[in-house]
């Protein structure tokens, strides 16, 4: 976990380098600091906090490239006031930052295992500063698998870079939509579906998971039945954060906050708390 350089609930400004529409309603953007030189290092599955003065903040997980600190990347999808409002801004306009806050995806625990990475939908961008790492340092691990599930096909995100991951021979990408429409040749239904098509040891794996709460339990259950490890699963409860830094009590989840003890939590130290209704 990186530390705050500064006081945690404390702004600091961004310019807005890049954006790029992933889907209908979900946009990517990159942030460079304001002097255009000040880096921003983070870990992967770290989020921050986005803040649009006059309207609000939220959390949103860091989508890009770890070893890129110069340049912050977030995917947002558009479903609330504040996220309707950041979808108006444009190149050069300017936001507020705070972090990098939470924990990360414990990647060095994977190092000498297979790795699967399993993503639902919006989910996939917390999850792609993992891979960018795994392709970077490719050699410390076994076999890479991303395993992809997402509504419709209309419903992919990073498509052009999903490609170009598939060509690639030391990864293997496989990626389902509940719905398919005429033109999709793919893989239809629930991203677990995916599971016993992937070649990977399960005793021998690290798993990380991220996206629906139904599903990252479904998920995990099925990675279990193939023999995966529970203290070898992974998943990212990415929900009610408001503060980021554990003192408002929205994101209290059982004896954790979300913010600070996670995002990223070992399924079998959270296991019998996802059970739990009303928690």
């Amino acid at each position: 976990m990186i530390e705050l350089a500064q006081d945690p609930m404390r702004p600091r400004i961004f310019r807005i380098r890049r954006i790029a529409n992933e889907t209908a309603d979900t946009f990517t953007f990159d942030l460079e600091h304001t002097d255009g030189r000040t880096e921003f290092p983070f870990a992967a599955g770290q989020f921050n906090m986005l803040y649009l003065p006059g309207t609000g903040e939220i959390p949103v997980s860091i989508s890009g490239d770890p070893g890129k600190p110069g340049l912050l990347t977030h995917t947002v999808r558009t479903v609330g006031t504040v996220t309707k409002e950041m979808r108006k801004l444009r190149r050069g306009d300017e936001i507020g930052v705070r972090g990098p806050l939470g924990t990360g995806w414990p990647v060095e625990a994977a190092e000498g295992n297979d790795l699967v990475v399993v993503a639902g939908g919006i989910g996939l961008a917390p999850l792609r500063s993992v891979l960018y790492l795994a392709m970077v340092q490719r050699e410390r691990f076994g076999r890479v698998i991303l395993l992809f599930g997402t509504r419709t096909p209309a419903d992919i995100p990073f498509q052009r870079e999903l490609e170009k991951w598939r060509g690639r021979l030391d990864l293997e990408v496989l990626v389902t939509v509940d719905r398919a429409t005429p033109s999709w040749r793919g893989n239809v239904g629930v991203v677990t579906t995916l599971i016993p098509k992937a070649s990977f040891d399960p005793s021998q794996t690290t798993a990380f998971i991220c996206g629906p709460e139904v599903m990252m339990r479904f998920t995990a259950l099925e990675l279990g039945i193939r023999g995966v490890p529970e203290e070898n699963i992974y998943i990212s409860m990415e929900r009610n954060m408001k503060c980021g830094i554990g003192l408002c009590g929205h994101c209290q989840f059982g004896p954790f906050f979300i913010c600070k003890d996670g995002p990223v939590f070992r399924l079998d130290h959270i296991k019998n708390l996802l059970a739990l209704r009303e928690i």
